[in-house]
This record gives structure tokens, C-alpha cells and sequence, in this order.
């Protein structure tokens, strides 16, 4: 039991050697060191919402407890949780059950250690908490060590206990027995060397309570007792426990005549002490036995004195951890297991850990067991209930990052763990934050391996106890009073918690001011970890702490002088205050100490100037977050001057808002800030210092009034000064103070007042004769009317109904009108402005204004005047304002709509028209008006279609845009079609024939029927009538004859006769051959196109001096290319005549104008023909046989009298392109037949291959399929390698209907994938989940090798079903043509007709040939190889 923890980091070296008096001074804080312990769990009751941050996890208790044999034969690999165990009394001695501990390192959890470290790490512990641990040298006692090794050969230590007294043992039997205090003499030498050779070395210490008793445990089994006080030996025990095991663990409990051991074997007894006739006797009693399981750690829990009434204590509580599990019994008043908690998953060489500890939890102190194996600590909190039962609740654990082979309470918030590379980690507990990490290994810790290996007596131990021993240090480090003390080969080691203050002054004396003043900040709150000494309740504690942070900040600030460089640029200088003063400030004012930073820091930093620059700055935002008032005179005289200094005017403005000036000199301010345009600063003067709020208007209202009242533009800064008075009169109107804050309310009416009797006088002061009445309100109207009455407003919603308020609203209103309505200098929107002001103030419910309702007329008239074009727009929006506003009740409907009318104001008339409902006449008003015109289809749109409006309007709309559809059109021929075949859709011809102007009714039809328009119009729900789909296309003849196939390719309603006709009377050729075309008269349109190129080629040839680039030949090429297209297009559905009826024409067309004499031919037009010619021949190579084109030219006049020259490159080019071709077709030809002899041999290889069985069983009733009596039972083999009975398979059903035939499917594969249907997915009878094939073989083949009958019964020349499914296999590969059929069409094609490499279509079956199928594709690549 231990004192509380807290905060703070590390010296990461193993600590600087202390002098003997500081260690002396160390052990006499012994005693208060234990007393902090309660200390700390009373402060941990009292301040319980800090403490109580675990969530628990309360376990239940048992209904009917097990026996301690029960859990001794539980298995090891129980994934048990959390188990509570209460059974009754056993008789320990007689069990005999099955071990539950792993006993061997074959049987533990293996794997590699790193593994299983967890990745995340506890939160970041360099945070800095100082250094939290001392640690100290014991010089006297390592001394006397290193010396009893030399001088009688006390042999190596091997193990420590510390109480009041140290005692090590050795190696050789000895027990050397310290004093703890001034010299560290060796008190006491007890046993000899010769004992130590029969005993071995001393395995295990423990001292008594009262540290009257020492027992020691040997590395042979014995155990002696020894007097401390006289230093007899008192027993020697030899019975104990099984000869040849070593002691590992030997602990006194509470009771001083019982003691626990624990030894290699891993069996613990209980030892009880009697002394009967003065003789002294010691009986045992085992408790655990080690061939049930191997306990290596023990612990009893102890109660300091203060606790000796504790509840729990007279159970004598006992932790036992074993290699998989933990215990916790009760060996009072009769023995019982109260819980059992396995391990789970660990590293089987990972050190088993117990620790106990009293805290408080919930208003009570009880014990905490801590217990770890690996690199979690669990936590798991043991309270005695009113019934007497024990109750355990696991508390949050603790999650590492390395491996632990030590575990120990300091106090009961602090724990110091020790890792397996000996870096020692202090714990926050309940933050679970590391405070601190120590490096000991100079500390060469001493290792209990050899006892857990039981050397001594001839390693009888279990491999898996070997293993955790290699790690073991159990008896290498002891605590006591809040300290840890390591034993080390040739030393001892003490570590203790430093006291607050020494952590603060180590940190001092490591030059860390501003962590020291961090950390000790932290103890100020009551934030900070591990806190020793200090005491008291919380605001002693504090006080106790800000003495201590004062003297530092004043060590701080003679630092920060000293330390600033004399020389060099002012930037460093400033930059070293700037690190430095901050910190003095902030502490200053967390102490809340303004005393001492305006006084003694104020004058210890002014020596400086530039520190003294850098404090004032500092003080901003401070002031700013009105976190600092009530700074002293001097102080913001000095901190004015510096910002004035500076030239940061905008920093002393804000400032001053902030500070109580009243001790400043108010006038000097004042000159200050007007000169410096601080209108803010000066108005706050003005208020807070003098509580004066007229002066700061009058003075800014005498910079903007004089350029307002002669009409100049005013410059940005009086725009700036204006607005804040604005806001500044309505600030003191509202009752709040200017710029932040209120009023006092003792002074709001008041303020109120004076600001009205201000603004109501009928003179300024101090004014000339020339001035006008009203001045201020005048001035203010102008400056800004809207803004200006919106203040107004606000303030007349704030006013109560009492007598003054009313006077004061009704002289304003008065005031307002007399200025505005009896001068002309004001524009119609400020006169609006007022007028819908007075229009809501009167409109409200509770008004009390009287305005004049003749007035309403004036400003009516004023705003409506007709011999007054301009603001025209600005005037309409003022009066629409003003009705909107409730001006509306003040004035004659009829008189303002004529008005309105007659101004052109569309959008009052607009307003008036719908308080009446009359929305035919609004159609009116938005046609009239320039601005809004095209928002009446929204607007006619919204009133047919929303509802809420009667039949009878919606009919007078409807009408209304009927009526004016001729206008709709011209302003928008879009957005009326669509209105039109949204609301008009019925009365189409109605609305045609309104329209009589034929452009318009072109555009309208262009919108209505040609969709790329962009009006989203569903044709089939209209129902367009074919006449007007004509009516529209004649249209487009006229006006747009370039854009009819275009049309006409898009348009769906129309008859192609009638089309037919519009196009030939307007003579617009390709239109008509187009539609002669869809009509099906392919001949008809190739006449056509064939006349039109006739024409252009007459055109060319009749010319006189052409060249290349004219456009007539442009026109020849360009119909030529048309043509050809026609022709392309329809020769796939003629035969071989009727395609010669169009190309031959064609072609004959192309070569009529070279018949005539050269000379009669330009020789550019000449070449230009032949050009031509050459591409109407390569077109028609497609679709007519070579023979016959050949056959054709020959026959004609100019080639056929020996001109073959002339023809030369074109034969050749043919022959070329049929030799190419054929070369392709004999290399395609040949790659198909390779790709399907491959194929087959491939096929061939796979069908003849043998099965391979993985099992010589039925898959489905696990017989082997010799041992199946059944004669006509078949065994079927599947290619995935399951073997069944084919009587199993049919009765799980696994047949499969395929193309009629019956196939069988593998039980196995297709259960297990979910697989439907055989031909449902063909990649998973590639990969053998469905396995259709099968090899068959009847049971007698395998009961008698050489019966005949077991020769193949049939040699029908049919597929067995593996060749079928072979076959299948191959067809899903190469989906799509078929090899036959590639190969058959390309036969044909080359025996028929093979010198007309096209000829495929030129007959109306080949129509259907594979190779003009989309979706053909020529594979030639080798096919993948099959799965066997």
C-alpha cells in the first residue's frame, strides 16, 4: 500500500550517484512515505469523480460453486471467459485429478514472441511530467556484497527482502542482514558456508510483518527461520515439501505462524509454525499440487496495520498464477477458491506476474490484483459483500507494447513495470499514460533461472517451467514504504516517487524554466501524475504551489535579462522577449497575480526598452479577450504611447474598448483618437468616461453634413464616419453601449431622450443663418433614407405604449414628412423609402402615427408622373414597395391602376390586377412590358397548371393566350410550341390558322416538330396530323431547302407521296431521291442522281477555261460521291441484273465526256474524269464480277481501238487486289485447318487419359467401393477425382437432363458450390465443379482380374459420355461460328466464284453470311488448353 501517483517524465540515464546524506534523508522518509499511502486513499475517497473512471464489468455470483478438483481437470484449451469460483471446504491432500497446466513447451502456445506484440502503443509518454523516479546506488550495502563475496565467500547474491531491514541472499548459503538507515551496516551474517553447501544457494526471502522473522528458501528444498533480533536459528524445515525441488517463491502472510511456499515442482503448501512445550514444530499442507498443474508465482495479500479491520482480511486471501490460469483462494476461515481467470493466447516463455494493492473505488478501500503474462495487465477488484461472499469485478486493462518480467505497485494509482530488455516503465494507472521510462541494465539485475531450472538438484523440471524461468527475477526485487529496491549482481539498487518539489527543482536545475513552471502548473490544478508531498485541501495545495511558481517567474525574468544578447539586430532581441515575456504574462495572470506583473515583473522588464515594447504587446490580447481589467495608469499610459509609437493606431482603438479609462486623461484620449480617426475609441470615451453621448454625434456630424448639404459626393472616410453614426444612434436607441456591451439600465431612458431631443432640434449649434430646419435628421436622410428609417423602425418596435414615446414617434413622423415632401433635392426612392416606412408603422395593429392621407396622393402623383421619364424603373419599384408594404389601404384602387396604366408602371398594375384575381389582364401587363416580356409563358404555364385556381380563370388565361398567340409566337417561337402542346394540344389548327404570317408559322411548326430543336415534346401524345408535318416540310422548301434530308431523317409523321410531290414542285432533287429511296424505288432515285450528275458533267465539259480548284467540279465529285453511296447502300438486297442496271449507267455517266476529242477536253479536267472513273470502278469491284467490268470497258468506243494504255493501271490494280486477296484467303484457310487438327488432337489426348481417383472410397457412404455386395451397381469416377456407387448418387439425386440424355454430377462439388443446372456456367465444368463425364466400371472388374465377363460388353460406335462432355467442353470454348462453317463458306466461295473475291454477296441467300454478321470474329489464336 503505497501513496498516490501523478504526472511527469524522465532522466533516461540510471541516475547520478547521490551523496550518503541525501540517501539517509531518503529512508527517514520512510515513514512518512508509508503514511501518504492513506493519505492518498483518503484523498482518493474525497476527490472519488476523479478517481472512479474504470467502467467494471460485475461478474455474477455462481448458483452452485465447483470444486477446487473441477477446475484442476478443466482442459487447457477452454476458451473460457471470466469465472467465479466459491467451493466449499476440500480436503486439498486427497486430490488427485489431471493437470490443467501445460507441463511440457511442446504443449504451450507457441509462435514467434514479436507476433504477438500488440501494435498500439500507450498514449505518446514523453509528454513532460519531469523526472519522476529517484534513483539511488546503495553504496554501504554493495560495498559489504562485493566484500563478503571476497573475504568469506558468501558467494553471488541471489535474492532480496526488505522490510524495516535488508536481507540478501547468496549464493552460498549466506543471508547478510542490513541496516536500511545512516550506514547501511551489515547487521547480521547469518548460516555458514558449510550449511550452504548441503542447502545450496538461498532460492527465496521473506520477512514478517514485524520484521522479527527471516525464512529462507534453498535451491535443495530446505527452509530455514531465523531471529532477526538475536539472529538464531529458529527451525529447519526439511519435510516441507518433496525433496528435490528448489523453493522458488517462500512468503509470510499476514499471520505470523503461516507462511506459503511455492517450489519447482510447482506444487504450493501451506506452512503453519506452532510452538508447543517450547518446542517449535512447522506443519505443511499441500494447497496445489504440482502434478496438477505448475504454479511459478505466488502472492498472499497483505494488510498494512491501518487496515487490519478490513473485511477481506480475514480471509487470508492467496493469488496462485499457473502456466495457463490464475487462482485466487481463501485459506481462512476454511479454504475455498473464490475465482479462476485463464490467460488466453501468450507467448509460453512470457513470466507469469501477481501484484496486490488496497484502492479506493466507489467510497471504499479494497485490494486490487494485478496480474500479467505477456503484454496485458489485467486489473481485477476483490470486495467482501454483507452476505460474506467475495465479489471480483475486472477493471479496464492495460494494453503494452512489450514483453513484462516485472510488475509493482508503488501507490495505488502509480505502477513501475519492468520489460524483458530491463527498461522500467512508470504507469499512470487509471489514464493509462507512461510518465516515464528508466534504462536499468547497469544495474546487471540478478536472474532466478537456475532455481527455476532446479539445478541444484538436477534440472528436474518440466521443459515449460524451464522456459518461463529464463526470464525469471521474482526474488530480485522487493518494495517496501513506497520503495522498489533491485538487486544486482554486485549492488542494490534503490527507486523511489520524487517529492513535487524535487521534481520542479530538477527540472530548475536543468536550466528547463518554462517546463518547470508547466509542471508545476500542473500540480496547481491538481492535473498532474504521481504527486508526493503535498498535503492539505485543495487551496492550500495551491497556495503552497503558486509560492513556489512565484519565486521561479522571478528567477525567470532576471534570466531573460541576463541572457539577451547586447549586440546585434533589434529583430533577435525582439525575437528573445518575444520566447521569453509571454510566459511571465501568461503565469502572472493564471495565478491571478495582476500585482505582481504591473509592479515588480512591470519594473524589472521596463529596464529593457525592447522587453518593455515586448510586455505591452503581450498584453493585447488579453485586454481584447477581456480576460485583463483594471490595468494601472502608468501601465496604459505606457501601452497608448508604444502603439502610438509603433504607428498601430487600428491595435489602440481596439484597446481602448476594451480598458476602463476612467483613470486616463480623458481629454488628452480624445485628442488622440480624433486626430487618429479612432472614431470608435473616442465615441467609447466619450460614453464610459464621461457617460456623454451627444458630443461624439454632434462632432461627426458636423465632417459629414456640410459636403451632403452641398450636394458633393462624400469621400470614403466620412461614408465610414456616417455609418458609424448610424449604428451609433441606433446602439444608444437600442440601449446598447458603442461598439460592445449595454447601457446601464439606470441610464437607457435617458440616452433615449437625449438622442431623440438631438435629432428633433430645429438648429444645430453654433449654425449660420443659411441653415435649414432639422438639420440633423436632414443631414441623415440624406446620408443614407433606407438605413436611416430602418433604425427608426427598430426603435419604434422597442418603444412602450407610454405617453412620451408616442410624442417623440408622431414628432418624428411629422419631421420626415416636412423635410422630404417639401423639397425636391430627394430622389423618388428616398421619397418611396419613407412612404413604405409610414406604410408599415401604419399598417401595424397597435398604430398610433397620424399621417395625412393627402399626402399618400402627392407621392402617388409625384411617383406616377408622366412628364418625367427618367428613374422610370426605380420609380415602379418604390411604389411597388410602398403597396406591398400596406401602403395600398391609403390609396383609390381604380384611380391607381388608371395611374399605373397611364405611367407604365406594368408590374403595379400586375400587383393590383392579382389582389382582384383578374390574371388575364396580368398576360396583358407582361406583354406590355419590355423587361418581363418573355416570363409570360412561365407565368400562363403556372396559372393553367397549378392548382388553386377556378375553371373560369384559368378558362380567361387560356382564352387570353389563344387570343395573343400570334405575339407569343413572334416573341418566342420555342417556349410557344411548347405551351402550345402542353396546354393547346387539341386546337393546333386553330393555332395554325391564326398564324398567318408564313415565317412565323415556319418557326412555330420548326419548334413543334423537329425534336433536335430542344423542346421536350412527346410526339405520340400530341398526334400531329401528316398535313401539318407536310404543311411544315413545304415550309422548309422555301425557306431552308439545305436543311430538308436533315428534317426529314428526324421527322416520323409523314406520307411519302405527297412529300414526294412537295419536294419534285420545288425541285429539290436529292430530297426526292432520298425519299424514293425509303420508298423503296431504288431505280427511280438512281435516275435521279444519275440526271443531276449528267448535268453537272455537261456543266464542265461546256465551260471555257476552268482549273482544278472550280467549283463546278467540287459539285461533280461531290454528287459522284452521293450516287455511289446510293448505290452501295441497296446492292446487298439486288441480284446481279438489277445491279448492273445502276452501276454500268453510272459508270457509263463517268467515261461520256471522254469520248470526245482530247482537244476538246482541258487537260486538268481530263485527268480530274479519269480520277473519278477510277473510283466508281474500285466501288463497283464490290458488287459487280471483275469478267464483266472488263467486259464492259472493252466494249467501249475510245478503249476498244487499241487505247488499252489508257486502262493499264486499272487491270493491273484489280489484279493486284485479287491476288492479295487470294493469298489472305489460302493463309486464313490454312490457319483454320491447323487451329482444328490441334484442337482435335488436343480432344483426343484428354478424352484417352485415365482418371485418377483421390480416394479408393464412396465419397457419399464412405464404404470402399470393393466391399459393395450389390453386383449391378456401377462405380463412377468423376474427372475432379470423387469416386461414388452410382445408387449413392441416385438416391442424393445428382442426374442431370441434358439435351434428353441423363448425366451424372459429382455429390460433392456441387453441393458445395451451390450449382444449379449443367449448362448454367461453363467455367465451372472447366474447373471440375460439375464433372458430366464419368468412367463406369462394374464391381466385378475388381473382385477377379481375369473373370472374361469383366471384358467391355459392347463396341457400339457411339460417344461414351467423357467423349461427350469433351466435345461440349470444346463448343463452350469457341462459342460463336463454327470451324465447319468458316471453312464451308470459304469453299463455296472459292470453287464457285473464286475470281470475284467478293462475290459472298452478291446473291440474295449470301445475304445471311457469317462474315457480315456484327458479332463475327476470327480466332487465331491457339485456343486455350482444356483442365484435365
Amino acid at each position: 500500500m503505497e501513496n498516490e501517483p501523478d504526472h511527469e517524465n524522465v532522466e533516461q540515464s540510471l541516475c547520478a550517484k547521490t551523496s550518503d546524506e541525501e540517501l539517509n534523508k531518503s529512508f527517514n522518509l520512510e515513514a512518512s512515505l508509508s503514511k501518504f499511502s492513506y493519505i492518498d486513499l483518503d484523498k482518493e475517497l474525497e476527490f472519488k469523480n476523479d478517481l472512479i473512471d474504470d467502467k467494471e464489468f460485475d461478474i455474477p455470483q455462481v448458483d452452485t460453486p465447483p470444486t477446487l478438483e473441477s477446475i484442476l481437470n478443466e482442459t487447457d484449451d477452454e476458451d473460457e471467459s471470466f469465472v467465479l469460483e466459491d467451493p466449499t471446504l476440500l480436503n486439498i491432500d486427497t486430490i488427485d485429478s489431471h493437470s490443467y497446466d501445460t507441463s511440457s513447451v511442446a504443449s504451450s502456445d507457441s509462435g514467434d514472441r514479436t507476433n504477438l506484440k500488440r501494435k498500439k502503443k500507450l498514449p505518446d509518454s514523453f509528454s513532460l511530467h519531469g523526472s519522476v523516479m529517484r534513483h539511488s546506488l546503495l553504496k554501504g550495502i554493495s560495498a559489504q556484497i562485493v566484500s563478503a563475496a571476497d573475504k568469506v565467500d558468501a558467494g553471488l547474491p541471489t535474492a532480496i527482502a526488505v522490510s524495516s531491514l535488508i536481507a540478501v541472499g547468496t549464493s552460498h548459503g549466506l543471508a547478510l542482514i542490513f541496516g536500511k538507515y545512516q550506514n547501511q551496516a551489515l547487521r547480521l551474517c547469518l548460516g555458514s558456508t558449510s550449511v550452504g553447501g548441503q542447502y545450496g544457494a538461498i532460492s527465496a526471502l521473506s520477512i514478517n510483518n514485524d520484521c522479527s522473522r527471516l525464512l529462507c528458501g534453498f535451491a535443495k528444498g530446505q527452509i530455514t527461520m531465523w531471529d532477526l533480533a538475536s539472529g538464531k536459528l529458529l527451525r529447519s524445515i526439511t519435510d516441507a515439501h518433496p525433496p528435490g525441488t528448489a523453493i522458488l517463491h517462500i512468503k509470510f502472510t499476514d499471520d505470523p505462524t503461516l507462511a506459503i511456499c511455492n517450489d519447482s515442482g510447482g506444487s504450493v503448501f501451506e506452512l503453519t509454525f506452532k510452538r508447543v512445550m517450547g518446542v517449535r514444530t512447522c506443519e505443511s499442507r499441500c494447497l496445489f499440487s504440482g502434478s496438477k498443474g505448475e504454479v511459478c508465482c505466488i502472492e498472499p495479500l497483505h494488510s498494512k496495520p491501518e487496515l487490519k479491520d478490513h473485511p477481506i482480511t480475514q480471509f487470508s486471501l492467496l493469488a496462485m498464477a499457473s502456466l495457463t490460469k490464475i487462482l485466487v483462494i481463501g485459506l481462512k476461515p476454511s479454504l475455498k477458491v473464490w475465482m479462476t481467470f485463464p490467460y488466453g493466447r501468450m507467448d509460453p516463455s512470457s513470466v507469469p506476474l501477481l501484484a496486490w494493492h488496497f484502492v479506493a473505488v466507489q467510497n471504499y478501500v479494497n485490494p486490487m490484483l494485478a496480474f500479467c503474462r505477456g503484454d496485458v495487465v489485467h486489473f481485477l477488484l476483490v470486495k467482501r459483500d454483507e452476505s460474506g461472499a467475495i465479489h471480483v469485478t475486472k477493471q479496464k486493462h492495460l494494453h503494452l507494447y512489450y514483453d513484462l518480467i516485472n510488475f509493482t505497485w508503488i501507490n495505488s494509482r502509480t505502477v513501475v513495470l519492468l520489460d524483458s530488455v530491463e527498461k522500467l516503465h512508470v504507469i499512470d494507472r487509471q489514464t493509462q499514460e507512461e510518465l516515464e521510462t528508466v534504462e536499468i541494465s547497469e544495474v546487471q539485475l540478478v536472474y532466478n533461472s537456475s532455481h527455476f531450472k532446479s539445478l541444484a538438484t538436477g534440472g528436474n523440471v518440466s521443459q515449460a517451467l524451464a522456459l518461463v524461468g529464463e526470464k525469471a527475477c521474482y526474488q530480485s526485487i522487493s518494495s517496501y514504504g513506497g520503495q522498489i529496491f533491485y538487486l544486482g549482481t554486485k549492488s542494490v539498487y534503490v527507486m523511489m516517487l520524487r517529492s513535487w518539489r524535487e521534481r520542479v527543482d530538477h527540472l530548475l536545475k536543468q536550466d528547463c524554466l518554462t517546463e518547470a513552471l508547466a509542471l508545476a502548473w500542473s500540480f496547481h490544478e491538481g492535473k498532474a501524475k504521481a504527486v508526493v508531498g503535498l498535503s492539505g485541501d485543495a487551496s492550500k495545495r495551491k497556495a503552497i504551489v503558486a509560492d513556489r511558481m512565484v519565486e521561479i517567474l522571478f528567477h525567470y525574468a532576471d534570466r531573460a535579462l541576463k541572457k539577451c544578447p547586447d549586440q546585434g539586430k533589434i529583430q533577435v532581441m525582439e525575437q528573445h522577449f518575444q520566447d521569453m515575456v509571454p510566459v511571465i504574462v501568461d503565469y502572472c495572470l493564471l495565478l491571478q497575480r495582476k500585482d505582481l506583473l504591473f509592479s515588480q515583473m512591470y519594473d524589472k522588464l521596463s529596464e529593457n526598452s525592447v522587453a518593455k515594447g515586448v510586455f505591452l504587446e503581450c498584453l493585447e490580447p488579453y485586454i481584447l479577450s477581456d480576460k485583463l481589467v483594471g490595468i494601472t495608469p502608468q501601465v496604459m499610459k505606457d501601452l497608448i504611447v508604444h502603439f502610438q509609437d509603433k504607428k498601430l493606431m487600428e491595435n489602440v482603438e481596439a484597446l481602448i474598448v476594451h480598458m476602463d479609462i476612467t483613470s486616463l486623461d480623458i481629454q488628452q484620449v480624445v485628442l488622440m483618437c480624433w486626430e487618429n480617426r479612432l472614431y470608435d475609441a473616442m465615441i467609447y470615451v466619450y460614453n464610459r468616461g464621461m457617460n456623454e453621448f451627444i458630443s461624439p454625434m454632434e462632432k461627426l456630424f458636423r465632417v459629414i453634413a456640410p459636403p451632403l448639404n452641398a450636394g458633393k459626393t462624400l469621400t470614403d472616410e466620412q461614408v465610414v464616419m456616417g455609418n458609424k453614426l448610424l449604428v451609433y444612434i441606433s446602439c444608444c436607441l437600442a440601449g446598447r453601449a458603442y461598439p460592445l456591451g449595454d447601457i446601464p439600465e439606470d441610464l437607457v431612458p435617458l440616452v433615449k431622450n437625449q438622442v431623440f431631443e438631438f435629432l428633433i432640434r430645429l438648429h444645430s449649434a453654433e449654425a449660420s443663418p443659411e441653415e435649414e430646419i432639422y438639420p440633423y435628421i436632414r443631414t441623415l436622410l440624406h446620408f443614407d433614407t433606407r438605413e436611416f428609417l430602418n433604425v427608426l423602425a427598430l426603435t419604434f418596435e422597442d418603444f412602450k405604449n407610454d405617453k412620451q414615446a408616442v410624442e417623440y414617434q408622431q414628432r418624428i413622423v411629422d419631421i420626415l414628412l416636412k423635410v422630404m415632401v417639401e423639397n425636391s433635392d430627394f430622389t423618388p426612392s428616398q421619397v418611396g423609402c419613407l412612404f413604405t416606412f409610414l406604410a408599415r408603422q401604419l399598417a401595424k395593429p397597435d398604430n398610433t402615427l397620424f399621417v395625412n392621407r393627402t399626402l399618400f396622393d402627392q407621392v402617388l402623383e409625384f411617383l406616377c408622373s408622366p412628364d418625367d421619364d427618367s428613374r422610370h424603373s426605380e420609380r415602379q419599384q418604390v411604389l411597388l414597395e410602398l403597396l406591398q408594404a400596406g401602403g395600398i389601404v391609403q390609396f383609390e384602387e381604380s384611380r391607381l391602376i388608371r395611374m399605373a396604366e397611364k405611367a407604365e408602371f406594368y408590374q403595379i398594375c400586375e400587383f393590383m390586377y392579382e389582389r382582384e384575381h383578374q390574371y388575364d389582364k396580368i398576360i396583358d401587363c407582361y406583354l406590355r412590358d419590355p423587361l418581363r416580356e418573355e416570363e409570360v409563358f412561365n407565368y400562363i404555364h403556372n396559372i393553367l397548371s397549378i392548382p388553386g385556381h377556378s375553371p373560369e380563370e384559368k378558362q380567361s388565361v387560356w382564352q387570353k393566350a389563344m387570343d395573343h398567340i400570334e405575339e407569343l409566337v413572334s416573341l418566342k417561337p420555342c417556349k410557344a410550341a411548347e405551351l402550345v402542346a402542353t396546354h393547346f394540344s387539341g386546337h393546333i389548327e386553330t393555332v395554325i390558322k391564326k398564324l398567318q404570317n408564313q415565317v412565323l408559322l415556319f418557326k412555330f411548326l420548326r419548334s413543334l416538330l423537329d425534336p433536335r430543336e430542344g423542346i421536350h415534346i412527346n410526339q405520340e401524345l400530341l398526334q400531329i396530323s401528316p398535313c401539318i408535318t407536310e404543311q411544315f416540310i413545304e415550309l422548309l422548301c422555301q425557306f431552308n431547302p439545305t436543311q430538308v434530308i436533315e428534317t426529314l431523317q428526324v421527322l416520323e409523321c409523314y406520307r411519302l407521296e405527297e412529300t414526294i410531290q412537295i419536294t419534285q414542285k420545288y425541285q429539290l432533287h436529292e430530297v426526292t431521291a432520298y425519299l424514293l429511296e425509303k420508298k423503296g424505288d431504288i431505280h427511280g432515285a438512281f435516275l435521279i442522281m444519275l440526271e443531276r450528275l449528267q448535268s453537272k458533267l455537261q456543266e464542265v465539259t461546256h465551260q471555257g477555261e476552268n482549273t482544278k480548284e472550280d467549283p463546278s467540279l467540287k459539285d461533280v465529285e461531290d454528287t459522284m460521291v452521293e450516287t455511289i453511296a446510293l448505290c452501295q447502300r441497296n446492292s446487298h438486297n439486288l441480284n446481279q441484273q438489277q445491279r448492273e442496271a445502276l452501276w454500268f449507267p453510272l459508270l457509263e455517266a463517268m467515261m461520256a465526256p471522254q469520248k470526245l476529242s482530247s482537244s476538246a477536253i482541258p487537260h486538268l479536267h481530263s485527268e480530274a474524269l479519269k480520277s473519278l472513273t477510277m473510283q466508281v470502278l474500285n466501288s463497283m469491284a464490290a458488287f459487280i464480277a471483275l469478267p464483266s467490268i472488263l467486259q464492259r470497258i472493252l466494249q467501249d468506243p475510245v478503249y476498244g481501238k487499241g487505247k488499252l494504255g489508257e486502262i493499264q493501271g486499272l487491270i493491273l490494280g484489280m489484279l493486284d487486289t485479287f491476288n492479295y486477296e487470294q493469298t489472305l484467303l489460302e493463309t486464313t484457310t490454312s490457319l483454320l485447318n491447323q487451329d482444328l487438327h490441334w484442337s482435335l488432337c488436343n480432344l483426343r489426348a484428354s478424352v484417352t487419359r485415365g482418371l485418377n481417383p483421390k480416394q479408393d472410397y464412396c465419397s457419399i457412404c464412405l464404404q470402399q467401393y470393393k466391399r459393395r455386395q450389390e453386383m449391378a451397381d456401377e462405380i463412377i469416377v468423376f474427372s475432379c477425382g470423387h469416386l461414388y456407387h452410382s445408387f449413392c448418387l441416385q438416391n442424393k439425386e445428382c442426374t442431370v437432363e441434358f439435351e434428353g440424355q441423363t448425366r451424372w454430377t459429382c455429390y460433392k462439388c456441387s453441393s458445395s458450390n451451390k450449382v444449379g443446372k449443367l449448362s448454367e456456367n461453363s467455367s465451372e465444368i472447366k474447373k471440375g465443379r460439375i464433372t458430366p463425364s464419368q468412367v463406369k466400371m462394374s464391381p466385378s472388374y475388381h473382385q477377379s482380374k481375369g473373370d472374361p465377363t469383366a471384358k467391355k460388353g459392347t463396341s457400339e460406335p457411339v460417344l461414351d459420355p467423357q467423349q461427350i462432355q469433351a466435345f461440349d467442353q470444346l463448343c463452350r470454348l469457341y462459342r460463336g461460328s463454327s470451324r465447319l462453317a468458316l471453312l464451308t463458306e470459304l469453299s463455296q466461295n472459292r470453287s464457285s466464284e473464286s475470281y470475284r473475291p467478293f462475290s459472298g454477296s452478291q446473291s440474295a441467300p449470301a445475304f445471311n453470311s457469317i462474315f457480315q454478321n456484327e458479332n463475327f470474329q476470327l480466332q487465331l489464336i491457339p485456343p486455350p488448353v482444356t483442365e484435365d
